[in-house]
C-alpha cells in the first residue's frame, strides 16, 4: 500500500519535527502494517503549542478581526476542496475507510460542513444594543458584546478525523479563538495535513497548532490541566469525557463534550416498505464506527418474525460486499485497530452469553489479511437491559429489540444513558413526528430526513455530551457575553 509522508507538528506557524526527532508508527487498519511516521510530541512541544496559542490570542488582534478571519477561512476552505482526493487517500489508509465511506462521510461531509459553517458566520451577532434604562435615579446605555473565549484545546477521535477536526477547529477560529488540535494517535496524518494547508493559507503564527503524539493521554491531559487553555472541545468516549470534565474543574475551563451513542431506530408497524426499512438498518457503514449510527433496531412485536427474515436476507446478501480496499461501491472496511477489534469481539461473546441470538456474522476475519476485520453482525431476541443494548460497542453490530406499541417503543428508546441520535419510520408523518418529539436525543431523523448537517447544531443529551458543534450554534459555543453600561 501507499506510504504516507511523514507527519510533522505545526506550532506557531511552522511545520517542525518533535523534540529529539521522535516519531511513532502510523498503522494501516487494512493491513496492520506501517504506512508512515508521525512526529511524537514531547511535553515541551505541547507547552510550545499552548504558549503560541496564548500569545496569538493575547498579543495580536486576531480576536477582533472578524472579516479577516472569515476571508482566511474561505481561503482555507478552498485549499481543502482542492486537496479532496489527497484527503480521501489519507483517511482510507489511516482510518480504514472504504472508498464509499471515505468520500461520503469522511471528506465530502467535512467539506460541505465547512461551507455550511461559513454560510452561518454572517448571522453571528457580535454586539447588541440593549437600550437605555433608568435605574437608581440615572440613565445607563447598555450594550452586550459577544467575544471569543480564548485558547481552545481540541481533542479529536479516530473514526471520522477530518469531519471532527473541521467541526472543532473552523468554528473556534471563526469565533476568534486560537486552537491547539490534538488528534487521536491512530489518525495523525489527517490533522498534520491540515497544518500543512494552514501554512499554505498563510495563517498567522499561533492561531492554529497541531500536536501529534503516540501517547493517547499525555498531550490531552496537558491541555486539560493547563490554566492557559480556556476551553476544551472533546469528541470521544463517555468515560474519557467524564475524566476530562473532572480534571478541567480545577481550572474552571469551559468544556464541550461530544460523546457516545446507542441510538434507536424505531420502525413502526405502518412503515411504507417495512421489509426494506428493516434491511436498510444493517450496521455496516464504516464498520459501525460512528457515535450517531442507530445500533438499536426497534421493531413491532406484531411484525417481529417478518423483520427477522428481512434481516437474514439482508445480511446474507451483504456477506461478500465489504472489506475490499479497491471497490468504490463498498462502505465497510476494517475497524481501526487490533485493540478495537478485540473490544468488539468481547461484546459479541458477551451478547451470546447474555442469551441474545446471533443471527449473522460474529467472527473476526483473519482470512482477509493482517488488518482488523469483523463480519457485519446482528443479534436478535435482545432485551434492552442487556449490556449489548446499553453499552456503545462501536463496531459493525446491530441489536434488534421487539416492542409492543408506540408507548413501549418510546420507553425503550429513552431507556439508555445515551441520547445522541435516533430515527423513526412510519407512513404517518404526524405519528412519527409525535414519537420523535418524545425521544430524548439531540438529532432525530423522521422517514429518512437528514438531521445531521453542517448548518444544524449537533450534540447529545445525558451521557452523550454537553454543548453543540456545527451550525451557528457551533460558532457561538466559543463566545462569551460581556455587558458594557455607560452612564448617560
Amino acid at each position: 500500500m501507499e506510504m504516507l509522508p511523514d507527519a510533522r507538528l505545526y506550532i506557531d506557524g511552522k511545520l517542525r519535527a518533535a523534540a529529539g526527532n521522535r516519531t511513532f508508527d502510523n498503522i494501516c487498519p487494512w493491513t496492520g502494517e506501517v504506512i508512515g511516521k508521525s512526529a511524537d510530541a514531547s511535553a515541551d512541544d505541547v507547552n510550545d503549542a499552548i504558549a503560541a496559542a496564548r500569545r496569538a490570542f493575547d498579543q495580536t488582534d486576531w480576536s477582533q478581526q472578524h472579516e479577516e478571519r472569515f476571508a482566511l477561512m474561505k481561503k482555507y476552505r478552498d485549499l481543502l476542496f482542492a486537496n479532496r482526493d489527497r484527503l480521501v487517500q489519507i483517511v482510507r489508509l489511516e482510518a480504514g475507510s472504504s472508498i464509499g465511506a471515505a468520500y461520503r462521510a469522511q471528506v465530502d461531509r467535512a467539506l460541505s460542513g465547512m461551507d455550511d459553517v461559513l454560510t452561518c458566520f454572517p448571522s453571528v451577532t457580535w454586539e447588541e444594543d440593549r437600550g437605555r434604562r433608568n435605574e437608581m435615579g440615572f440613565d445607563s446605555d447598555r450594550i452586550v458584546v459577544h467575544e471569543p473565549l480564548g485558547v481552545v484545546g481540541a481533542i479529536s477521535p479516530w473514526n471520522v478525523p477530518l469531519y471532527v477536526n473541521v467541526g472543532k477547529v473552523v468554528p473556534a477560529l471563526l469565533a476568534g479563538c486560537t486552537v491547539v488540535l490534538k488528534p487521536a494517535p491512530d489518525t495523525p496524518a489527517t490533522a498534520a495535513f491540515m497544518g500543512e494547508l494552514a501554512v499554505e493559507a498563510g495563517f498567522p503564527p499561533g492561531v492554529f497548532n497541531v500536536i501529534t503524539s503516540a501517547d493517547p493521554v499525555m498531550a490531552g491531559e496537558a491541555l486539560v490541566k493547563d490554566p492557559r487553555v480556556d476551553v476544551i472541545s472533546f469528541t470521544g468516549s463517555t468515560g474519557v469525557g467524564k475524566r476530562i470534565m473532572e480534571t478541567a474543574a480545577a481550572t474552571l475551563k469551559r468544556v464541550f463534550l461530544e460523546l457516545g451513542g446507542k441510538s434507536a431506530n424505531i420502525i413502526l408497524d405502518d412503515a411504507p416498505d417495512f421489509a426494506m426499512s428493516v434491511m436498510q438498518s444493517m450496521v455496516i457503514f464504516h464498520a459501525g464506527q460512528g457515535c450517531a449510527i442507530p445500533t438499536r433496531l426497534l421493531v413491532p412485536r406484531s411484525r417481529y418474525d417478518e423483520a427477522v427474515k428481512a434481516l437474514e436476507m439482508a445480511y446474507a446478501g451483504f456477506a461478500t460486499k465489504w472489506g475490499d480496499f479497491d471497490d468504490p461501491t463498498q462502505v465497510m472496511g476494517p475497524v481501526i485497530s487490533a485493540r478495537q477489534r478485540d473490544r468488539v469481539m468481547e461484546y459479541i461473546a458477551l451478547g451470546q452469553k447474555e442469551g441474545a441470538r446471533l443471527l449473522a456474522g460474529g467472527k473476526a476475519r483473519t482470512d482477509k489479511g493482517g488488518g482488523f476485520f469483523i463480519e457485519p453482525t446482528c443479534f436478535v431476541d435482545v432485551r434492552n437491559d442487556m449490556r449489548i443494548a446499553q453499552e456503545e460497542i462501536f463496531g459493525p453490530v446491530l441489536v434488534v429489540i421487539p416492542y409492543e406499541d408506540d408507548e413501549d417503543a418510546i420507553r425503550i428508546a429513552n431507556d439508555s444513558d445515551y441520547a445522541l441520535g435516533g430515527c423513526v419510520i412510519s407512513a404517518s408523518k404526524e405519528r412519527a413526528t409525535r414519537i420523535a418529539r418524545r425521544m430524548r436525543a439531540g438529532a432525530i431523523s423522521v422517514n429518512g430526513g437528514l438531521s445531521i448537517t453542517g448548518d444544524l447544531p449537533f450534540g447529545g443529551f445525558k451521557c452523550s455530551g454537553v454543548g453543540r458543534e456545527w451550525g451557528r450554534e457551533g460558532i457561538e459555543e466559543f463566545l462569551d457575553s460581556k455587558v458594557i453600561a455607560t452612564r448617560a
